[in-house]
């Protein structure tokens, strides 16, 4: 795989997020979302990801994998913010609409799954960097399954609940690609010292 294509490749796939986090924070704020927050929270999260590994990729395998480290705990960020979000959810529910949820979920899916394809060839080059940058997709684009099917739910029952619900779900997700980022970083670092 050529260095050019691969930069390119991640910074397709920075823009692509930045640009739908835009859309998702209005709609989640219009609508009073809380899995349309947690997911544009994650759409941030990954442009700022993205970036990130697009300055690290020249890098050596020592410290790709002390950034892989970092992109770890920065895979934490989203769970946070929705659990807030939730917190204030209870305080002041809300039914989202849920035309528009399902609506900004599917915009959302397709900015996924384009970047989770534009990715997959390269997952494992690079370490962990990469395989983070792939898995955020991936899980991405899981998580606006979720939120159309939430959207689904919430328009047969016109209750808060699926929305909640899914956005525990998509912090759970962020956990566990957090985990996996650990992992593929701290296998990385081993490689380097040996």
């Amino acid at each position: 795989m050529s260095q050019p294509a691969l930069r390119r490749a991640i910074l397709i796939v920075a823009v692509a997020n930045l640009a739908y986090f835009g859309v998702e924070v209005f709609m989640a704020r219009r609508i009073g979302s809380v899995s349309l927050f947690a997911d544009s929270v994650d759409f941030l999260e990954d442009a700022s990801v993205n970036l990130l590994i697009l300055a690290a990729l020249g890098w050596s395998a020592r410290r790709r994998a002390t950034v892989g480290m970092g992109l770890a705990a920065l895979l934490l960020a989203p769970g946070l913010a929705t659990v807030w979000t939730i917190v204030s959810k209870f305080n002041h529910p809300q039914v989202p609409d849920p035309g528009l949820l399902s609506i900004t979920g599917l915009g959302a899916l397709g900015v996924n799954l384009a970047c989770a394809f534009l990715l997959a060839r390269y997952r494992a080059h690079a370490g962990s960097l990469t395989r983070a940058a792939f898995l955020s997709a991936r899980n991405d684009a899981l998580a606006n399954i979720a939120i159309i099917g939430a959207g689904l739910v919430t328009a047969a029952t016109q209750a808060f609940w699926p929305d909640l619900i899914v956005g525990l779900v998509i912090a759970a997700m962020n956990i566990d690609a957090a985990k996996e980022v650990r992992q593929a970083a701290r296998q990385e670092g081993v490689e380097a010292q040996a």
